[in-house]
C-alpha cells in the first residue's frame, strides 16, 4: 500500500473520505487536500493510469494495512491438547487460548487424550468447546475418535 509522498504519479484519480468521486487531479493538489483534512492519501492500485487513490483517516489506514498483512500470511494449524477430566478454570483458559488463535487467523486443532472408556466424555468436551467457540470459528472436520484421542479442527469464520 503506497501512501502520501511515496505516490510518484503526476496525476491521480481521487476518491473522497465518504466514497465520493473527486475526479482526476495533480498529486500535489491531492496531497495538499489530505494535509488540510489531516488524513492520508492512499493509492489503491498501480495497474491503471492515472492510479486510483483515496483519502483515508489515519486509524483506518493503519487498520487496512494490518488486515492486508494478516491476509498475506499463511494459515497455520495450532494444536491445543486437553484431557476429558478438565477443571473449569483450565477449560476457560484453553477456550480463551483457542479464541485468540482463531481471531488471529490460525486454525485450531482441539485434541483430547483418551484413556480407557473416556471416549464419550471426550466427545462431550469437544462438542462443548465447538459450541463455545461458534462465534469465532466453525468446525472443518467432524469429531474424529481414534484409539487414544478425539480431535476436531476449527477454522476462523469468514
Amino acid at each position: 500500500m503506497i501512501m502520501n509522498e511515496k505516490i510518484k504519479a503526476k496525476e491521480i484519480e481521487l476518491t473522497g473520505l465518504n466514497g465520493e468521486d473527486l475526479g482526476i487531479m495533480p498529486t500535489s493538489e491531492a496531497l495538499a487536500m489530505a494535509k488540510k483534512l489531516k488524513v492520508d492519501l492512499v493509492c489503491t492500485s498501480l495497474m491503471s493510469s492515472p492510479p486510483p487513490c483515496r483519502l483515508i483517516g489515519a486509524a483506518d489506514a493503519k487498520r487496512e494495512q494490518q488486515q492486508a498483512k494478516a491476509s498475506e500470511r499463511p494459515m497455520k494449524v495450532k494444536e491445543i491438547r486437553l484431557t476429558p477430566h478438565i477443571e473449569d478454570h483450565d477449560y476457560e483458559t484453553k477456550l480463551r487460548q483457542a479464541e485468540k488463535l482463531l481471531e488471529s487467523g490460525d486454525a485450531v486443532l482441539l485434541v483430547v487424550r483418551i484413556k480407557g472408556k473416556e471416549g464419550a466424555l471426550a466427545k462431550e468436551l469437544l462438542e462443548r468447546l465447538i459450541k463455545d467457540l461458534s462465534h469465532v470459528g466453525s468446525k472443518t472436520t467432524g469429531i474424529q475418535l481414534s484409539g487414544k484421542q478425539a480431535a476436531v479442527q476449527l477454522n476462523k469464520l469468514n
